[in-house]
């Protein structure tokens, strides 16, 4: 018998990849999964953060403070290890969840915050729950554990042309 699929990758360029991560958590949720949505390199002023928690979902976030490419390299080397921190923590609680959200989770291996090889062991340690990891780029190794590969491609953007971010469109 084939094992079910349960990890899901929404990554590329394109808008979208958080949305679909936050659609999948709502969606699970409504059905009684136990849910929680973790952000890695992001803020928790989105508003997925907001509509998440009040829907009784757990949320949490590794905030860096600034762009990544703006921290010094001692600020980068406390961040790689919060996002040890952070994992190992959502570690601990995934025996109990049925579907996590690691939203940016591929950014922070890609950039080096994360070890890839810590990713790795955590999606083999919760194979019981639906995992979603989102981000630009996923490994060769991580794609290969995925059941689903979601690529978002930019075919066209307001930022282009200049426009900014909208509160509740874009964040």
């Amino acid at each position: 018998m084939i094992a079910s699929p349960k990890i899901h990758i929404y990554c590329g360029n394109g808008k979208g990849k958080t949305t679909a991560a936050v659609g999948l958590a709502v969606r699970a949720f409504a059905h009684g999964f136990r849910v929680e949505y973790n952000g890695f390199l992001k803020k928790d002023v989105g508003g997925e953060n907001s509509a998440l928690t009040k829907l009784g979902i757990n949320c949490g976030f590794l905030d860096p403070g600034t762009f990544t490419w703006l921290l010094k390299e001692d600020e980068k080397i406390e961040l790689a290890s919060k996002a040890e921190k952070h994992l190992s923590a959502i570690s601990e609680r995934a025996k109990s969840l049925d579907l996590i959200v690691l939203d940016e989770v591929l950014d922070a291996v890609s950039l080096g915050f994360l070890k890839e090889s810590s990713l790795l062991l955590f999606l083999d340690e919760n194979m019981h729950s639906e995992i979603i990891l989102t981000g630009r780029t996923a490994s060769p190794a991580i794609k290969k554990k995925a059941g689903y590969i979601t690529e978002m491609l930019p075919v066209k953007h307001p930022f282009e042309k200049g426009v900014k971010a909208r509160k509740g469109i874009e964040y």
